[in-house]
């Protein structure tokens, strides 16, 4: 049985999608579980694209020690430098260096020969292999590169050090056989192969990135590289939780496994939900609330009789239990501390005092508080753990099927100055946007509005997740709440600390690299 790497780039490729803005305390607690979970490899960024992005990628690796963390860099010897930097304190310090091979790329983006490209490559993975004990080496676009000429920079980059290659699909262009053929033909065609693992990296613009990553393996790639959801730039990248089960599910045919623990795949992916705000489709495979549910009466007869006859896949093996043990309001703080470590969640002692004290006012309000819930509350705190420049204190408003909608709100500002003011609006959540707008003083745009509940139930807590324009820079935030409205006026201020924060240094925007 052929053992497969996991290469988790969740925290780079991933945050790379659209209106995705994590901060330092999202990023090593999705890092944390994904440890957890077994991947080999974590990409935790680009560290030399930010202040912001070097922080959380050193963070990472001085912390996580049970999986590789591992960096992107171009191949500059500024971003090598920074990047070992970051890198430096892990376990296992592993740089991932890039460039573009494919005749698009290198004549209008580059602006290079190929002959100049293969120098650079060379040049880069040398200088790299000075400070890293591991060097990957990726050629961007190669699945429309020239096969020849892949044949001739892998064999060099490999002589120069590089002892993985990455070949990704960056536009999501390829098809499963030509895949597979393009594989087997580097493995066979380059003269050193033997030297260095292969690498696939699907994108799913054209939704093939899990069945292109697999037909990789069957064409000789030992490592994988997908997020966890498949969140990622346009339409995403390979989803480790179909290709993890697939392979499992289905050995008989790749004769491969993953050293993943597949329990922890539920956590992880409701983790990078519920972080990203990146909603997973009921139809996802493997995570999605349907993904284990039959409604057709032939299907549940025949699961009744036996479960194979229709679920090829156990809830359990990814984490799913259907007898979960529910909190209430006569739960004490042992019960709760180690339900939010069965939830994934690590959590300072101090941490879990503060969400034990929000859990016991909602279940004084709900007879029963769900996972969801206190997944929802933890989400809170580690939202929060931010610099919070506006907090909201008090909340009112009124409202009538014949009157205008008129909130009047009480709000400490960065100088800790408590300000009150009162708006109008054509419904309820657009007059409490705009008193926290009359009180921040200047103009906040909003882009995306959505709410849903985080549990069934009359009683269920409400979760926000809104995308805002604040001072030239787009953010999202996210709230919780039992009612509507403040969850609401929660998510709003949340995105807009999470600006002031970015534009404060501590998180600057990263700049975006495909790969």
């Amino acid at each position: 049985m052929q053992k497969i790497n996991v290469f988790d780039t969740t925290l780079r490729d991933g945050e790379q999608s659209p209106g995705v803005n994590l901060n330092f305390e999202e990023k090593m607690e999705i890092a944390k579980q994904l440890e957890r979970l077994g991947v080999d490899i974590i990409e935790a960024g680009f560290p030399a694209s930010s202040q912001g992005d070097f922080r959380s990628v050193k963070a990472i690796a001085d912390q996580v020690k049970g999986s590789s963390v591992t960096g992107l860099s171009r191949s500059l010897k500024k971003d090598i430098d920074v990047s070992w930097e970051a890198l430096k304190g892990g376990a296992e310090p592993r740089l991932h260096v890039f460039i573009a091979t494919s005749p698009i790329h290198m004549t209008h983006k580059l602006q290079m020969t190929p002959d100049q490209v293969i120098e650079q490559a060379v040049e880069a993975v040398t200088y790299a292999k000075k400070r890293f004990p591991h060097v990957q080496w990726s050629a961007e676009d190669a699945c429309r590169s020239d096969l020849d000429f892949l044949v001739r920079i892998i064999e060099k980059v490999i002589d120069a050090g590089a002892e993985v290659i990455n070949l990704p699909d960056t536009v999501g262009y390829i098809t499963p056989e030509e895949i597979k053929n393009m594989f087997s033909y580097i493995k066979t065609n380059v003269p050193n192969s033997d030297k260095a693992k292969l690498s696939a990296h699907c994108h799913d613009d054209l939704g093939m990135a899990v069945a292109n990553s697999l037909a990789a393996i069957e064409g000789g790639a030992e490592q994988v590289e997908c997020t966890i959801n498949g969140i990622g730039e346009r339409a995403g990248n390979a989803s480790l939780e179909e290709i993890a089960v697939a392979l499992k599910i289905r050995n008989d045919f790749y004769q491969a496994t993953t050293g993943l623990t597949l329990h922890e795949i539920k956590k992880t992916s409701s983790l990078v939900s519920k972080l990203t705000g990146m909603v997973v489709p009921n139809n996802k495979a493997v995570v999605g609330d349907n993904a284990f549910a039959h409604e057709s009466g032939i299907h549940q007869d025949g699961v009744l009789k036996e479960k194979t006859t229709y679920e090829i896949i156990t809830p359990e093996l990814v984490g799913v239990n259907a007898n979960r043990m529910v909190l209430g309001k006569l739960s004490g703080r042992h019960a709760f501390k180690e339900k939010v470590r069965d939830l994934g969640y690590t959590a300072s002692d101090e941490e879990i005092n503060k969400v034990f004290k929000s859990f016991k006012e909602l279940a004084d309000k709900k007879k029963e508080v769900t996972d969801e819930d206190i997944f929802a509350l933890m989400t809170d705190e580690k939202v929060g753990a931010a610099v919070k420049y506006f907090e909201v204190e008090t909340l009112q408003v009124n409202y009538g099927t014949n009157n205008i909608p008129t909130a009047t709100i009480t709000m400490r500002n960065p100088n800790h100055e408590v300000i009150q003011e009162a708006a109008t609006g054509s419904g309820s959540v657009e007059a409490v946007y705009n008193t926290l707008e009359r009180i921040i003083g200047q103009e906040v745009t909003l882009t995306d509005y959505r709410i849903q509940s985080i549990s069934g139930g009359r009683d269920a807590l409400a979760e926000v997740f809104v995308k805002v324009e604040f001072q030239g820079i787009e953010s999202t935030g996210r709230g919780t709440a039992h009612d509507v409205l403040e969850a609401s006026a929660k998510a709003y201020i949340n995105a807009v600390n999470r600006i002031l924060n970015r534009k404060s240094g501590e998180e600057q925007k990263a700049e975006k690299v495909q790969i």
